[in-house]
């Protein structure tokens, strides 16, 4: 990345935790959550994971919370679930839905915290769990390293995380689609993570027992209008591609759509590990 285009840091970081952006930000995460491909990826990674009543579970990075209720509800009554999020927006949004939740009961906390450096001592998790967070960390492999620390000799942890390079916009000039490739890894810090989940867990110290992937694949009959304006005006002001190219673009989605052509995509790759003992 040269010094006239510094990546951008995503709006998930805690520098950016405008709440003007909160509302955004949450409606994204409920969009993707509702997805088909997301939700198969979870109750994947979910099964392989095996929460129990009992367990204290750990969401790093939780957002809206969505999945800590989940593995709230699987570790109840005599369990305990945290999500770790440092975007004070979000977690607010977090408790407002736990406490709206209809199961008062769930034995379920959010607390401010940092992945680099999680706020619970050795040993104390018995399952942890990381979706799509990775991508956003300079340096994913400590956080790693800290979530290997926090669980017990045998304890799991699931990692679910894109790869930016599986991007796909259809249809796109072939001039163009390296530049829209550009300028969609350009949005994560780390945006090849979901290639190297495995890799980190074995530096963590920790087994690998389960490897999945599945795509989060837009629905062409509603198309993410402002996510396909923000990706050609992403590479116009990158000097990448011309406003003409840019405008052509739009005009060939835009009839694509009309057809139920449209097509963007990603994959996401998840690993379910434990930690030896």
């Amino acid at each position: 990345m040269s010094a006239s285009h510094p990546r951008p840091t995503s709006a998930f970081h805690v520098p950016n935790t405008d709440p003007l952006v909160t509302d955004r930000l949450v409606a994204a995460l409920d969009v993707q959550a509702a997805n088909p491909g997301v939700r198969r990826l979870r109750e994947w990674a979910h099964a392989h994971l095996g929460a129990r009543p009992g367990e204290r579970v750990l969401d790093v990075g939780s957002g809206t919370g969505s999945e800590t209720l989940v593995l709230a509800a699987a570790v109840a009554p005599d369990g305990a679930a945290t999500g770790i999020e440092p975007h004070p927006g979000l977690r607010a949004v977090a408790e407002q839905r736990a406490a709206g939740s209809g199961h008062p009961g769930r034995p379920v906390r959010f607390l401010d915290g940092d992945a680099l450096a999680l706020p619970l001592p050795d040993g104390e998790s018995d399952v942890v769990w990381c979706e799509r967070v990775l991508q956003h960390l300079t340096d994913p492999a400590r956080a790693v390293a800290e979530m290997a620390r926090v669980l017990r000799p045998g304890g799991r942890v699931a990692l679910l995380d894109t790869d930016w390079a599986t991007f796909v916009l259809h249809p796109a000039a072939p001039e163009v689609r390296p530049a829209l490739a550009t300028v969609a890894q350009a949005t994560a810090a780390t945006p090849d993570a979901g290639r190297r989940l495995t890799g980190w867990l074995t530096a963590a110290g920790l087994t690998v027992d389960h490897v999945g992937a599945d795509v989060l694949l837009h629905d062409p009959r509603t198309v993410s209008w402002p996510i396909v304006r923000g990706l050609a005006t992403a590479a116009r002001a990158r000097g990448l591609i011309t406003e003409e190219q840019g405008d052509r673009l739009h005009a060939d989605l835009a009839a694509a759509a009309e057809q139920e052509a449209f097509h963007l995509s990603v994959t996401i790759f998840a690993a379910v590990a434990h930690r030896p003992g």
